[in-house]
C-alpha cells in the first residue's frame, strides 16, 4: 500500500467523499485508517492494458474480452464507471493510461456519449503520438466510418457534447476521433464469431506487448541455503568436497543450486555453473563441448577442439588442479557424466567445491574420486507456509492471499504437495480468475488427477488450440533455442505463437540470451500428450523426437499424415544404409525435418511440400527431389551436404535463412531473385564456390552475408544494392579480388569483414555506404589506395588494416588533408591517435 502522504492533497478529499459509496459497491477496502484504498493502488499500478470502453458492451463483449486477457497472464486496467463521481477521479484514471503499456479501445455505438470515453481517448491519443505507446481500436458493430467521420450515432453524440460543453473541448475529442483510423483498427460485426474473434484480439494484443521480466521468488530458499553451506564448510581449504542435492523433479533443486551458486561463487578463484548436463550430454551437445564451456566459464580459453572426452579432462585437470574452483553440474544422471566433467580429485585445487544435482540419490556415492569428501543433502518439500506464500506471488503478485481467497487458496496449495514448479503453475493459472467460485470449479478439474503431472496438464488444457500445437513443437524440437528462430518457424505455419502466453502459465521462460527454456516435468508432460494419440505406432502420431521411433517408421515405411514433425538427433553419431526411401511420400503433413548427428547412405526419393522447416545436416543429395517445391519454407539449413544448388530459387517466395556452409559440391550460387524474403545467407567453407549470380546483389530483405573461408572464391556480384544489409563476411577468402559497384546509398548499420583476401581497391560508389561503421582489411597486401569517398563516410567508425603496409603508406597522405579527414570526424580522432604510437597496425 502506498501511505497518504505520497498522495495529493485533493486525493486525499477524494477518497473521504467516496469511501462509504466504494465500499457499497465492494470495490475497495481500507487497510488501515492510514492507507490508500485498494482502488487508487490498483490505478496508479503499471499494468499491461487499459481497457477503454462504453457501459453497453460491459456485460457481453468486454467482459469476456476481459477475462481472456487476464486468463493469459496480460494485467488489465478496466476502468469501472459506477467510480465516476464528478471530475474528481480523471487525474488517477489518466496516470493509469500513462502506467500501461498499451490502450484497447471498444468503439461501440454509444461510445461517444460518454466525456469519460472520449477522454480517456484524447489521453491514448496522447500517449501514443508522444511515447509510442501501442493502441489497438476495436470498432464494435458500428461503420468504421461513423467513427472518424462522426456520422451517424456519433455525429449525433457529438451535436450533443457541442450544445453543452466547451467548443474547444468538443474539437479535441473529434480530433481523436478522426485519429483512429491510422491507429491499425480492427472490425467485429454481427456475423462474426465471438469467442474466435476475442481470440484473435488476445494473441494480437500479447504479440504487441514486451516480454515480462523474469522473477525469481526466493521463497524459502534462505534456510536451505544456509543448510547446505553449512555442510560444504567453505571456508575450510584443506580438501575437495563434493556435495549431491538429490530429490525429485520439479521440487527446485535446480534453483536452490543457482541461488547459491551466486551467493558464493565469490569467494573462489574460478567458478561454473553447468546447466541440464543430463539434456546436453544426450542431444546436440557432446561431453566434449561441456569440457570446453566448465573451462571457457572458469576463465580457462580454450581455442581448439580437443578431440576426445580423455583429452578433455586431461586438459581441465591440468588447468585447474592448483585452482580453488566452484563446480556446480546440474541434473546429473550417469556416471560417465561425472567422470568427464569432474575426474578425479586432483583435478581441482584443495579447496574447491563441486555440487551436483541429481534425481538418483546414489549418485554421489557410485563417483569414485579418491580423498575427495563426499557429502548429500536431500530436498524437502515447501512447508504450508511456504507454498502458499509461493503460490500467492504467482496468483496475487503478493505475499498474501486476496481477500475472501485465503481457504480457496489453501485447498489450491494441497494439490501441489509441496512442489515449487506445481505452486507457480497452479498459481499462475488460477490467478487469471477473478471469483472464489470461478476457482472452486477450476480446482475440481484438478481433483480428477491430483498427481503433478495432472497438474501440469491442465495447464495445457487451458490453452487455446494453436497454442497447444505451439506449446508441443516447442516441447518435442525447440527447447533450448533461440525464441525468434522459433516464432520464425512456427508463423509460417500459421501458427501466430506468442510465448507471453507459456510465460505467464510457468509453462516455458526465456532467458537472458532470449533462448526457451522449460522445465523437464513440463517437457514430459508435453511428450506424453503427443505419445497419448498413438501409444503402440509412432507413425501415427503428430511428432517425432526418439530416434529409434524415427528410424522404426523410415525403414518400415509406417508413416502418416498424421507426422507433422520429425527431429532425428540421436546422442552419439548414427549410420543408416537401409531404409526406404520414399517413406516421406505419407508425409503430405509434415512442417519441421531436422536431421542431426546421422548419415543415410541414401537420398529421399520425395519431400514433403508442406516442408517449412528443413535442416538436414549431410543431406545426401546432389539436388532436391524434382517435385521438390516447398512454396511455404521459411528456413533451410543443408551444412555438410553433397547439394550442387544447380537450379533457381524461383519457388523459394518465404524463405528467410539459408546455411550452406561447407557444401563441398557448390560451385555457383544460382540466380535467387525469387527469394526475395532472404535474410540471412550462410555460405562458409564452401571450397570450391567460384561465383555468386548477380541477383544476389538486390536482394531487398539480405541482413547478413557471410561466405568467408570460400578458397577459390574470385569475385562477389559485379553491383550490389542491398538496402538491409548488416554484415557483410568474406573472411580469408584469398583470391576474391574485386568489391562490388555500390548502386545506391545503403543507409544500415553495416560490418564488412575482408581480412586477408586479395581486394586490390574500392570503387568510387563505396561513398553510398553511408550506414558503414566498421570495416576489416587486414592483411590486404594488394589494397595500395583508398578512394577519397571511403573518408567521407558519415559513420565509420572503426577501420582494422593490419598487414597493410602500402596502404600505410597512402593513408598518411590522407591523414595530412586536413579538409579530407574532417568529412570523417568519427574516425578523425582515433586514426590520429593511433598514427602517433609506433607500429601502428590498427585504427578504431
Amino acid at each position: 500500500m502506498h501511505c497518504l502522504r505520497y498522495i495529493p492533497n485533493f486525493q486525499y478529499q477524494i477518497i473521504i467523499k467516496l469511501s462509504k459509496h466504494l465500499q457499497l459497491q465492494n470495490l475497495i477496502t481500507f487497510s488501515s485508517s492510514n492507507s490508500v484504498p485498494n482502488y487508487f493502488e490498483f490505478a496508479m499500478a503499471n499494468h499491461d492494458v487499459f481497457l477503454s470502453f462504453r457501459g453497453e458492451t460491459r456485460y457481453r463483449f468486454t467482459d469476456h474480452l476481459y477475462g481472456a486477457l487476464r486468463q493469459n497472464g496480460i494485467q488489465t486496467f478496466r476502468d469501472n464507471e459506477n467510480l465516476r463521481v464528478g471530475d474528481e477521479l480523471e487525474p488517477i484514471l489518466m496516470k493509469a493510461i500513462e502506467n500501461c503499456k498499451m490502450a484497447v479501445v471498444v468503439l461501440c455505438e454509444d461510445y461517444a456519449s460518454s466525456t469519460w470515453c472520449l477522454r480517456e481517448l484524447v489521453k491514448i491519443i496522447d500517449c501514443h503520438e508522444k511515447q509510442g505507446k501501442q493502441v489497438l481500436p476495436i470498432i464494435y458493430k458500428v461503420n468504421p466510418s461513423n467513427v472518424w467521420d462522426q456520422k451517424g450515432c456519433y455525429e449525433t453524440a457529438m451535436a450533443k457534447h457541442e450544445s453543452r460543453e466547451d467548443p474547444q473541448k468538443v474539437k479535441t475529442w473529434r480530433l481523436a476521433l478522426s485519429k483512429v483510423q491510422k491507429l491499425g483498427w480492427v472490425h467485429y460485426t454481427d456475423d462474426m464469431n465471438q469467442p474466435e474473434f476475442i481470440k484473435v484480439i488476445v494473441r494480437d494484443t500479447a504479440g504487441r506487448l514486451p516480454l515480462p521480466e523474469p522473477t525469481d521468488y526466493v521463497v524459502g530458499l534462505d534456510t536451505r541455503c544456509e543448510e547446505v553451506k553449512s555442510r560444504l564448510d567453505i571456508e575450510s581449504n584443506e580438501n575437495v568436497c563434493m556435495l549431491g542435492v538429490y530429490g525429485p523433479g520439479g521440487i527446485g533443486k535446480t534453483t536452490l543450486a543457482k541461488y547459491l551458486f551466486d551467493k558464493i561463487k565469490r569467494q573462489f578463484e574460478a567458478s561454473c555453473f553447468l546447466g541440464n548436463v543430463r539434456e546436453k550430454s544426450e542431444s546436440r551437445e557432446s561431453l566434449e563441448s561441456l569440457q570446453k564451456s566448465l573451462l571457457d566459464d572458469m576463465g580457462e580459453e580454450t581455442i581448439t577442439e580437443f578431440g576426445s572426452v580423455f583429452k578433455g579432462g586431461s586438459e581441465i585437470k591440468r588447468r585447474l588442479r592448483h585452482k580453488r574452483v566452484l563446480l556446480v553440474l546440474d541434473d546429473v544422471n550417469s556416471i560417465t557424466q561425472l567422470e568427464s566433467l569432474a575426474g578425479g580429485h586432483d583435478w581441482f585445487g584443495s579447496g574447491s567445491r563441486i555440487i551436483i544435482t541429481t534425481r538418483d540419490t546414489d549418485m554421489v556415492d557410485k563417483h569414485m574420486m579418491g580423498d575427495v569428501v563426499t557429502k548429500k543433502y536431500k530436498m524437502e518439500e515447501l512447508n504450508d507456509d511456504d507454498s502458499l506464500e509461493l503460490f500467492c506471488w504467482h496468483a496475487f503478485n503478493s505475499k498474501e492471499p486476496a481477500e475472501n481467497f485465503e481457504n480457496v487458496s489453501r485447498n489450491a496449495i494441497s494439490y501441489a504437495k509441496g512442489f515449487p514448479l506445481a505452486l507457480e503453475v497452479i498459481g499462475s493459472h488460477l490467478g487469471g480468475f477473478e471469483s472464489v467460485d470461478s476457482w472452486e470449479e477450476e480446482l475440481d478439474k484438478y481433483r480428477i488427477d491430483p498427481s503433478i503431472q495432472g497438474v501440469l496438464e491442465r495447464s495445457y488444457n487451458s490453452l487455446y488450440e494453436l497454442d497447444r500445437k505451439t506449446f508441443l513443437d516447442i516441447a518435442c524440437f525447440f527447447k533450448g533455442e533461440k525464441w525468434e528462430y522459433v516464432k520464425r518457424v512456427l508463423k509460417a505455419c500459421d501458427f501466430y505463437p506468442v510465448v507471453r502466453v507459456f510465460i505467464s502459465k510457468c509453462l516455458i521462460t526465456v532467458n537472458q540470451n532470449g533462448c526457451l527454456e522449460m522445465h523437464d516435468l513440463v517437457q514430459d508432460m508435453g511428450k506424453e500428450i503427443v505419445m497419448s494419440d498413438s501409444p503402440t505406432n509412432p507413425g501415427d502420431r503428430s511428432r517425432l523426437w526418439s530416434h529409434k521411433d524415427i528410424l522404426q517408421v523410415l525403414q518400415d515405411d509406417t508413416g502418416s499424415s498424421s507426422i507433422e514433425g520429425i527431429m532425428l538427433q540421436p546422442a552419439t553419431h548414427e549410420q543408416v544404409d537401409h531404409w526406404i526411401t520414399t517413406a516421406f511420400d505419407k508425409m503430405e503433413n509434415l512442417r519441421i525435418l531436422i536431421v542431426r548427428n546421422t548419415i543415410f547412405s541414401t537420398a529421399p526419393s520425395r519431400l514433403p511440400n508442406s516442408l517449412r522447416l528443413l535442416e538436414w545436416k549431410g543431406y545426401p543429395s546432389e539436388s532436391f527431389p524434382l517435385d521438390f517445391h516447398p512454396n511455404r519454407i521459411v528456413d533451410l539449413k543443408l551444412p555438410h551436404s553433397v547439394l550442387k544448388l544447380e537450379k533457381s530459387f524461383q519457388i523459394f517466395e518465404d524463405l528467410t535463412f539459408i546455411n550452406l556452409s561447407q557444401c563441398q559440391s557448390i560451385t555457383q550460387i544460382p540466380n535467387v531473385s525469387g527469394a526475395k524474403s532472404l535474410r540471412v545467407f550462410i555460405l562458409d567453407r564452401c571450397h570450391k564456390l567460384v561465383k555468386f549470380d548477380e541477383s544476389v546483389g538486390f536482394l531487398p530483405n539480405l541482413v547478413y552475408l557471410s561466405a568467408s573461408e570460400c578458397r577459390v572464391l574470385r569475385s562477389f556480384v559485379p553491383r550490389m544494392y542491398l538496402p538491409s544489409l548488416e554484415v557483410l563476411s568474406f573472411y580469408f577468402c584469398k583470391k576474391l579480388q574485386n568489391f562490388p559497384d555500390v548502386m545506391q546509398k545503403m543507409d544500415k548499420p553495416l560490418k564488412i569483414y575482408l581480412a586477408n583476401t586479395a581486394i586490390k581497391e574500392f570503387p568510387d560508389s563505396i561513398g553510398n555506404l553511408i550506414g558503414l561503421e566498421h570495416i576489416d582489411i587486414s592483411i590486404c597486401r594488394g589494397l595500395k589506395d583508398l578512394p577519397s569517398s571511403f573518408f567521407k563516410l558519415p559513420k565509420l567508425f572503426t577501420l582494422t588494416m593490419e598487414g597493410c603496409y602500402h596502404l600505410r603508406r597512402s593513408f598518411k597522405r590522407f591523414k595530412e588533408s586536413h579538409s579530407t579527414l574532417d568529412d570523417c570526424p568519427n574516425m578523425k580522432d582515433k586514426s590520429r591517435d593511433k598514427i602517433r604510437r609506433e607500429n601502428n597496425t590498427k585504427i578504431r
